[in-house]
């Protein structure tokens, strides 16, 4: 089997166009040419995981491994350190990022945390109107359906009547709720100035957690390939955060 093959699977599914133009979704690394024995799913690629996989394998990443223009390969360096180990397994990196966050992740993450079905897109958000019900109330089921045992959050009106989902670090959809619509945006990452700016306009917020909101990612792809005939390996990595 040929990377190709598989890139034009995930292109159908989730088209690499959809990205963000911030983003680096598809091919990070290696050939689209080049066969491949494995595939293997994850969140993102750290060195332990460069180092235990098999040669001449697959990953599909959610994150990239390079965001960025590289000014130098150093090898002792990130992330050329973690693809160098890669290439010279002969392994292949495809990142499926935002344009899975568009199409999939985003819509799953929505219907893991509080079971809603068919919301309506904005921009790069998901939004929907639920029963009237208190903020607490949304806390607890958020915290529940991820099983955490505490969670950040800001409370900008009693109760909640729609909420905004954003998976993974989402606080740019912020403009695209109204003020004081007794909304509530759900997503990761949610800095300390954000926060202030949100409870000026009214708007409540949950943070569920980067990592949380996209662990996702394997499982649900793994489920998609495999009805295309791929079996894949998922091997995603913890948390690096702890709490202590």
């Amino acid at each position: 089997m040929q990377v190709n093959q598989i890139y034009q699977i995930l292109d159908e599914i989730s088209p690499f166009e959809l990205q963000e133009k911030w983003d680096n979704s598809g091919l990070n690394l290696g050939s689209l040419n080049a066969p491949f024995e494995e595939i293997y799913l994850t969140l993102e690629v750290d060195l332990a995981l460069a180092q235990s996989i098999a040669p001449n394998s697959l990953i599909i990443a959610h994150h990239p491994l390079i965001f960025s223009p590289l000014k130098s390969l150093d090898i002792e360096s990130y992330p050329v350190n973690i693809a160098s180990v890669l290439l010279a397994k002969n392994c292949s990196l495809i990142a499926m990022h935002t344009n899975f966050d568009h199409t999939h992740l985003n819509a799953f993450f929505a219907s893991q945390t509080l079971g809603l079905q068919d919301l309506e897109k904005k921009d790069f958000a998901l939004f929907g109107k639920i029963p009237p019900q208190s903020f607490q109330s949304l806390v607890e089921k958020v915290k529940s359906s991820l099983n955490l045992p505490s969670i950040k959050a800001l409370k900008a009106s009693e109760n909640i009547t729609s909420v905004y989902f954003v998976c993974g670090s989402g606080m740019s959809a912020l403009p695209l709720i109204p003020p004081h619509s007794q909304s509530c945006l759900i997503t990761g990452d949610i800095k300390h100035h954000d926060a202030t700016k949100a409870q000026s306009l009214g708007i409540s917020l949950i943070d569920a957690g980067h990592y949380e909101s996209e662990i996702f990612f394997s499982q649900l792809l793994c489920k998609i390939l495999q009805n295309y005939g791929y079996k894949a390996i998922i091997r995603n990595l913890e948390n690096p955060l702890k709490f202590y």
